[in-house]
């Protein structure tokens, strides 16, 4: 009788303490159970086949949050193959950090562009373990439930599956592969042996932008001298041969072409093109890329060292930029053949706008096709250019292009005002894989001074 009630009163005692316990450690954990569940039900990872089951399906989205580079081609984070998933959109971790004006409405655009919304499947996908949980963390606070995680490492050393990059994505270099440079390593895609130069392409003396710091070793060019002012137009090619010789360029050199302003670099970049450097590259997203990159900027002086022979007849390449004379006979007279594309904003195209201070002439050339630029003045490229100003996912692009009625297929001269917007989107033409491209150079400044050359305004007729 005395053995059961002790066997009575432990098992009560037993009983309270189970309680207690579990009250205790339900009030200690109601938080963490809560974030697991909402973690658990929100992001999981996803197997290889379950992402190739999908990836065609309108209901699922899958997202490159590498590095744009990475995006375009280039072959970072220890990845066994190059480039993208087929199909996938792009989406950098890295532009979550950009300090720039209306970045959350900029952001939120960026995602209904790329169908990224909340009624989506999300596939989030980085090589380096951070990117996607970098994003994943912005989109889950925005709402975003769908969202699934996976290592593109998994996909790359598969070589069964599709994966696609920009035909010639060398020609835009991430600031890591310019560190290798100065580094004395050979990169992938440059050739071993091969005298890389690093220029800064700004306008005005170096104190107006280079003495603020640039990339070490880089030199200044002062775009002035390919665009002599007051015309700023493209400078005979006797200027430019002496150009090439004044700043140590040679045919063969591999030269990558970094600055402040993008639109500078690529500018540059066109022209050296032109005279026939073989290998020109420009440093995608410019110095904010490099310090982003975590990489220190130099502020002593460098000089070229000037060169006695460029090593063929300059320009090596005239068709690159067309003169007036061959816009008029060789684009406008063809226009089954030939599209001429305006990449200036649409108050320019129309002749709302000259877009320059020093030039109060308005309006577009007959047959030229709006082909975009950017959204609020001639120094914006909002439609062609991500929100750390590197290059936009270029399919983007030819959605675009294709709207306004330009056929790739045609050859496709760009022009802007005077021509630092058109060289910059005719490289990225070309980093996409259009070759068949060249630069009116003179642009609307130039067309516009000649009295005699025709104008259009107001909105084109169907």
């Amino acid at each position: 009788m005395v053995k059961n009630k002790m066997n009575a009163i432990l098992f009560m005692i037993i009983m309270i303490l189970a309680v207690f316990t579990a009250s205790a450690c339900s009030s200690n954990t109601d938080e963490e159970v809560k974030q697991s569940n909402e973690t658990s039900d929100t992001v999981n990872t996803i197997t290889t086949e379950d992402l190739k089951k999908n990836l065609n399906d309108d209901s699922w989205v899958v997202v490159d949050t590498r590095i744009n580079d990475a995006f375009n081609g280039w072959k970072l984070d220890g990845v066994a193959r190059s480039g993208h998933i087929e199909g996938a959109v792009d989406f950098s971790a890295n532009w979550l950090d950009v300090d720039v004006e209306d970045k959350e409405k900029k952001l939120e655009e960026t995602l209904e562009t790329k169908g990224i919304s909340p009624d989506k499947n999300i596939v989030l996908y980085d090589a380096n373990g951070q990117n996607a949980k970098k994003v994943e963390k912005y989109l889950n606070e925005k709402g975003f439930k769908s969202l699934y995680t996976y290592d593109i490492n998994q996909w790359a050393e598969d070589e069964s599956l599709p994966m696609a990059q920009y035909k010639n994505y060398q020609r835009m270099v991430p600031a890591s592969v310019v560190k290798e440079v100065l580094d004395g390593k050979t990169p992938e895609t440059f050739e071993e042996g091969k005298k890389v130069k690093i220029v800064e392409a700004s306008w005005g003396e170096e104190k107006e932008s280079y003495a603020k710091g640039h990339v070490p070793t880089s030199f200044h060019i002062n775009t002035d001298t390919v665009e002599p002012p007051p015309e700023w137009m493209l400078a005979s090619d006797e200027k430019l041969s002496q150009f090439a010789l004044d700043n140590g360029f040679t045919k063969d050199d591999s030269v990558i072409v970094t600055s402040e302003s993008q639109m500078a670099a690529y500018r540059v970049a066109a022209v050296l093109s032109y005279i026939g450097v073989e290998d020109v590259r420009v440093l995608n997203g410019g110095l904010a890329a490099w310090t982003g990159a975590g990489y220190e900027l130099e502020t002593a002086s460098n000089k070229p060292e000037p060169v006695k022979d460029f090593g063929t007849a300059i320009p090596a390449n005239p068709d690159l930029v067309d003169t007036q004379d061959e816009l008029k006979s060789e684009i406008l007279a063809n226009p089954e053949e030939a599209t001429l594309v305006d990449n200036r904003t649409w108050e320019e195209y129309i002749g709302e706008t000259s877009g320059y201070s020093y030039h109060d002439k308005a309006g577009r050339i007959p047959g030229a096709v709006f082909g975009y630029a950017g959204k609020t003045d001639a120094n914006s490229l909002d439609y062609f250019r991500n929100i750390d100003n590197t290059m936009r996912n270029f399919e983007e692009i030819v959605e675009l292009w294709k709207e306004a009625g330009i056929d790739m297929d045609n050859h496709l001269s760009f022009m802007c005002g005077s021509g630092w917007r058109a060289a910059e989107v005719m490289i990225y033409a070309n980093v996409y894989g259009l070759e068949d491209v060249s630069l009116y150079s003179d642009g609307w400044i130039g067309w516009s001074n000649n009295p005699s050359h025709p104008v259009e305004t107001g909105e084109p007729k169907e």
